[in-house]
C-alpha cells in the first residue's frame, strides 16, 4: 500500500471543493453565499460524514480515510474517474478497478442523477449492483447501496431472500425473475472468463433451484424499458415506468423511474413532502418492488 500524502490530499480536496459550484452538486446556493464553491458542511452532508472530519482532511490532520469514505468523497465532489483514482493514490489506497463489482458510479452518470432532481434515478453495474442513487430514488426504494457481499446484487436477493418476493404480485414474479436472469446472462456473455460473474452464477445456482431452471433456458436480454409496481410503506402503491440507459461499453446503467399514472404522480408529490421519515437510520427500510 502506498503511503498517505496528507498535504497533497488536503490541497486536492480543498481545491476540488472550492471549484465545484453548488448547482453542480444539487445544493441550493441561497442568498448569503460568499464563495462560489461548496462549503465544508455541504461536502460533509453529501458524503455522509462529520464536518469535523472534512476539516481535518483539508488541514492534513486526519487519520487515513477508508476506501468507502474516499468513494463517498469522490461522489460528493463529482470527481471524474481520473480525479477519483488520484484521490485514492493520495490517500494511500489502490483505486477501485475499472471493471468488476468494486467500481464506482461514473462521474458523468452521478451528475445526471443531480440533474434529474425530483425524478427517481439510480446507477447500476451490469451485474445489477446499485452504485449510486439520487434522493428521490431513496425515497421510493430505500437505500439500495447499503448492502454488502452477494446481497449487493438485486438478482441474488431476489432468488435467495424470500422477503424480496413476499410482497410481489404473483403473476408478475415469473416475468421479473426471467428479466433478472436474462440480464445476468447478457453480462456473462460480455465478460467471458470473469471470475466475479462466474462466482455469482455458481453461488446462485447452488442456492436456488428456480435460478438453475431459468439459467438453463439461456434467455438473453438487456432491459431498456419496463414497468414496476412498488408497495411503499408510507404512500401505498406506486406504478413506475422504468427507462434504462446504458453506457457505450454496457458496463453501467442509468435507471430512471417516472410515474405510470396520475395517482402515482400525486403519491410521489406527497412522498417528497413526507421526506425520509419512513426510512429510520438513514434510509434502511425498502419499499418492495412488485
Amino acid at each position: 500500500m502506498e503511503g498517505m500524502q496528507r498535504d497533497q490530499l488536503a490541497d486536492f480536496l480543498r481545491r476540488r471543493r472550492e471549484a465545484l459550484r453548488p448547482a453542480e452538486a444539487g445544493v441550493p446556493e441561497g442568498p448569503r453565499r460568499r464563495t462560489a464553491g461548496l462549503r465544508r458542511e455541504e461536502v460533509a452532508m453529501l458524503a455522509g460524514m462529520s464536518v469535523d472530519y472534512v476539516v481535518r482532511l483539508e488541514q492534513g490532520r486526519s487519520s487515513q480515510p477508508s476506501p468507502q469514505l474516499l468513494g463517498a468523497l469522490a461522489r460528493a465532489l463529482r470527481l471524474s474517474d481520473d480525479e477519483r483514482d488520484h484521490l485514492f493514490h493520495l490517500a494511500g489506497h489502490r483505486p477501485p478497478p475499472a471493471e468488476g463489482t468494486a467500481r464506482s458510479a461514473r462521474a458523468g452518470l452521478v451528475r445526471m442523477l443531480d440533474l434529474l432532481g425530483d425524478t427517481p434515478a439510480m446507477v447500476l453495474s451490469d451485474l445489477g449492483e446499485v452504485l449510486a442513487q439520487n434522493r428521490a430514488s431513496v425515497l421510493v426504494t430505500g437505500d439500495q447501496t447499503r448492502h454488502s457481499g452477494d446481497r449487493r446484487y438485486i438478482v441474488y436477493r431476489w432468488f435467495t431472500d424470500p422477503g424480496e418476493r413476499a410482497a410481489g404480485v404473483r403473476e408478475e414474479a415469473e416475468e421479473h425473475a426471467r428479466h433478472l436472469v436474462a440480464d445476468l446472462r447478457a453480462a456473462a456473455g460480455r465478460r467471458p472468463g470473469d471470475p466475479v460473474v462466474a462466482g455469482l452464477v455458481a453461488r446462485l445456482g447452488a442456492e436456488s433451484a428456480d435460478f438453475r431452471r431459468l439459467w438453463a433456458e439461456h434467455e438473453v436480454a438487456v432491459r431498456r424499458a419496463d414497468r414496476k409496481t412498488f408497495d411503499h410503506p408510507r404512500v401505498g402503491r406506486l406504478v413506475m415506468d422504468c427507462e434504462t440507459l446504458v453506457t457505450p461499453d454496457l458496463g453501467q446503467q442509468l435507471l430512471v423511474l417516472t410515474p405510470g399514472n396520475a395517482e402515482t404522480r400525486e403519491r410521489l408529490d406527497l412522498l417528497r413532502v413526507v421526506g425520509t421519515q419512513e426510512f429510520p437510520g438513514g434510509g434502511s427500510e425498502d419499499a418492495r418492488a412488485r
